[in-house]
């Protein structure tokens, strides 16, 4: 009761937010002052079942490391096709791509780059490039002015060789950016991704390193940087905010499309040795006998730069499903990316049924901003937010409430005294199921005479949850909607 008492005059010493006018998703409690009656409460993606079997002769049971993202009307899809299990890195592992224009629906492109057994067309577009196809990993690089012939790029390696720098104009043809390691400082035994942070202006990559001496203690995540993407930092270990340690097989960090200074994480969380198969099931499975006696899910990180990991949620953002099929080693992968797949959704990609004949590529789809909420039940709960200033000219949020329930906003000065006009007593409720709701009160939406202004919000939510926040322009709701960027 103190510290709740405390809070306004503690919020006084404290730097504001500066939120601008970016969307902040509630993924974690940086924007959260204090909850009463309401809970921060990890979302719950849906099954949209598989999009992809690996059924190919390059292909197989032990495809991995899938990466998807947008270029344009089109979406990329990236994986290591290896059709038998054995040591890592070898020329027996290639790196495959399939294509679609709604996300949904995927097909498999006939290239000439890489003829199958019979001379006949494939999918795939790396081969012969021992160790890259064991773990490479594609992004399309944002930096301004980055060359047409290196729009997409990628790094790939193992300890052996370092990791390796690849570009690309289409995303289908590529070439190494040299013939050494651009950066050799990890153990690199799964998929270590990069990108253009707009947030930090630089190339940052999150690779797979241990937290004891080679390969011991838990597998962890470590960052490094780069201004050119051919010279990187000294590397710095992520922590997690002091939360128990646990395998963290690979990390898929990325930005969130729709707020980009947030990165988000869909690591692979692994249990070395916790069995639930045995030997009678993985035999009448199929299960290569190497792959059954640990098990995996995948779990939700997010980041603001720097070297911390947020872990708000230590429960699993995606539980293994129905059948002992989803229990068996390096099952349950996340891709890399998150990306729009309709006008309301958004959706991630996991690999599943993992060294088994069925091994194929799953669907799981999300309301946009769905990853988290702020939730309160029929009794109702409320949000006050920490001291921050923003740019616009209106608040809107996303939002969804039962038809009992409703959302109302009030504004407050710094010391948590309501602004005249914007009080609760002032507030329209808002009620219904709404991406991007403006936010009212009788005097109307307008507040851009709050512009610079050091403010804090309390928002009282029955039945609701809120999912995320921006303030805009106006004139930004004249804007089409568009899927790649929004």
């Amino acid at each position: 009761m103190l510290t709740s008492l405390l809070a306004p005059a503690l919020a006084l010493l404290q730097d504001p937010l500066q939120l601008g006018t970016r969307r902040e998703p509630f993924v974690d409690r940086h924007l959260i002052e204090r909850l009463e009656g309401a809970e921060l409460r990890l979302g719950s993606p849906r099954d949209e079942g598989i999009v992809l079997t690996f059924d190919r002769p390059w292909e197989g049971p032990f495809c991995g490391y899938s990466t998807v993202l947008r270029d344009g009307d089109r979406l990329l899809l990236y994986y290591r096709g290896l059709p038998t299990a054995g040591a890592d890195g070898t020329d027996r592992e290639v790196t495959c791509v399939a294509t679609s224009a709604d996300g949904v629906r995927w097909e498999r492109p006939e290239l000439e780059l890489f003829p199958g057994p019979s001379g006949e067309p494939t999918n795939i577009v790396l081969a012969r490039q021992a160790p890259a196809s064991h773990n490479f990993s594609p992004f399309l690089d944002t930096r301004p002015g980055v060359p047409a012939d290196e729009r997409f790029k990628a790094l790939a390696g193992t300890e052996a060789t370092g990791l390796l720098a690849f570009a690309s104009a289409d995303g289908l043809s590529w070439r190494r950016l040299g013939d050494e390691a651009v950066f050799r400082d990890g153990i690199f035994d799964s998929q270590n991704v990069a990108f253009w942070s707009q947030a930090e202006e630089r190339y940052l990559c999150y690779f797979r390193t241990w937290t004891g001496q080679g390969y011991s203690g838990f597998r962890t995540v470590s960052r490094t940087t780069s201004d050119d993407f051919r010279q990187w930092s000294e590397p710095e270990v992520m922590t997690f905010g002091g939360t128990p340690q646990e395998h963290l097989y690979t990390n898929q960090t990325h930005p969130y499309f729709r707020a980009p200074h947030v990165y988000v994480g869909l690591a692979a969380r692994f249990f070395p040795g916790k069995r639930v198969l045995t030997d009678a099931d993985a035999a009448r499975l199929g299960v290569d006998p190497g792959y059954f006696r640990d098990c995996s899910d995948a779990v939700l990180l997010t980041s603001r730069g720097g070297s911390a990991y947020d872990r708000t949620f230590m429960e699993g953002l995606l539980r293994p499903g129905l059948g002992l099929e989803n229990w068996v080693s390096r099952s349950n992968y996340p891709a890399l990316g998150i990306v729009r797949t309709g006008a309301t959704e958004m959706s991630l990609y996991v690999n599943q049924s993992y060294a088994q004949p069925t091994a194929h590529l799953r669907r799981y789809s999300l309301r946009l901003d769905g990853l988290a909420a702020v939730v309160a039940g029929y009794e109702g709960g409320e949000l006050l937010t920490r001291p921050f200033t923003f740019e616009g000219d209106e608040l809107t949020l996303n939002l969804a409430t039962s038809a009992a329930g409703q959302l109302r906003v009030e504004v407050q000065d710094e010391a948590g005294e309501a602004l005249e006009g914007l009080a609760l007593a002032d507030a329209v409720p808002l009620v219904g199921n709404d991406l991007e709701r403006r936010v009212t009160w009788s005097s109307g939406a307008d507040l851009g005479s709050l512009v610079g202004r050091t403010v804090r919000l309390r928002i009282q939510l029955q039945d609701a949850h809120l999912y995320s926040l921006r303030f805009r322009r106006r004139a930004e709701a004249l804007q089409e909607d568009r899927p790649d960027d929004r």
